[in-house]
């Protein structure tokens, strides 16, 4: 039985739907929606920034929220799966080398923007920033989609997680100690007892709790999100009462967003091509790009609500804001990556994780 020809309802209701469609808010925006939660839990500390006792509360709170989270992320990293990556280890080297000395002399050299472009605060911020270890969820994601050496950024930004626990707090004594940041031998036992101490005790406790944070990691994700929504919380209402946000204007944080920019494309250009200058292959060189060129927001805010205390809101917003432009400048080159040509000659690159959750890229 033959169709009719279509009635002009037809043709207006498909017209009508291919409008939907292009409307339609694409689902893999690389706007991270936790970056919107964290604004709006900074518009509520400064709306309703916590006084008195219920600063005292909220500031207890937060440590023990900190020392939560830092013995989750003992009780998942996987020690075995990171130094079992060592065998590639010119990779992973290269990767330390651009996380805990390329950032870091980067962060040195912008002391010379202070006080035309940054001020003393931010620039301290920024400087904090170089220090943090790489990302985790986000360098595996960005890899996959860029079809890169999977396994090695795994690797990668696990081994620079283990690391950072202790070569971070060790870099901030030395760097952010000598430029007035308030850092002391206080701060270094906070480190220790609030960050160390579980994260070892996790880490230790591993073998009888992995499984069982294994098979929870949605509601433990959702225990490390609100943990450090309660960390932002109470930095920025510390610096609200204190008057902190006076010293920044628009023009500051526009000159932080553009040195930030700069900062991040010497990165992306530097891991790049100094991974071709290594000899590395395609799929070790997009490891090597997103495992070195990304900061870790999941362990910088806690470390800086530790290092900085009632001066934090002004240390966590230049992280802030690196962390969500390196999202987006990422998802635009592992887009673009993934439509180069295979590389044959490129085994690693075939062992691509399926399925990584490439929206959850707080790490």
């Amino acid at each position: 039985m033959k169709r009719g020809p279509p009635g002009p309802g037809t043709y207006l209701t498909k017209s009508k739907w291919s409008i939907v469609k292009r409307l339609r808010w694409p689902s893999r925006m690389p706007i991270d929606p936790y970056i919107v939660l964290l604004l709006g839990t900074v518009g509520l500390a400064a709306l309703l920034p916590a006084r008195g006792t219920g600063a005292d509360v909220a500031s207890d709170a937060s440590t023990a929220a900190i020392a939560v989270l830092f013995f989750l992320y003992g009780a998942r990293l996987s020690t075995r799966e990171a130094l079992n990556g060592l065998k590639h280890w010119r990779l992973h080297v290269a990767v330390l080398a651009c996380t805990f000395l390329v950032f870091p002399v980067l962060g040195i050299a912008a002391r010379g923007l202070v006080p035309v472009l940054l001020t003393q605060p931010l620039y301290q911020g920024l400087l904090f920033l170089t220090l943090v270890p790489s990302t985790i969820q986000s360098s595996i994601a960005f890899t996959s989609i860029a079809r890169g050496n999977v396994p090695a950024a795994i690797c990668a930004g696990s081994f620079s997680s283990l690391v950072g626990i202790v070569v971070t707090p060790l870099l901030a004594a030395v760097l952010l100690g000598s430029t007035g940041g308030g850092f002391s031998a206080d701060s270094l036992v906070k480190i220790v007892l609030q960050l160390l101490v579980p994260f070892l005790a996790g880490q230790v406790l591993r073998p009888w709790i992995g499984a069982f944070v294994a098979r929870h990691k949605k509601v433990l994700g959702l225990v490390d999100r609100g943990s450090i929504l309660l960390v932002v919380y109470t930095a920025f209402s510390e610096g609200m009462t204190q008057g902190i946000w006076h010293q920044v204007s628009p023009a500051r944080l526009g000159a932080l967003l553009a040195v930030e920019a700069v900062l991040l494309a010497v990165m992306l250009v530097l891991t790049w091509y100094g991974g071709k200058a290594l000899g590395f292959g395609r799929a070790d060189r997009i490891a090597l790009q997103f495992a070195g060129s990304k900061k870790s927001l999941a362990s910088g805010l806690p470390m800086a609500s530790v290092l900085f205390g009632a001066h934090a809101s002004l240390a966590v917003l230049p992280l802030m804001l690196f962390h969500q432009m390196q999202l987006m400048v990422c998802a635009v080159i592992a887009k673009r990556r993934s439509r180069d040509p295979e590389e044959s000659a490129q085994p690693s690159a075939a062992h691509v994780v399926q399925g990584q959750p490439q929206d959850r890229v707080l790490r």
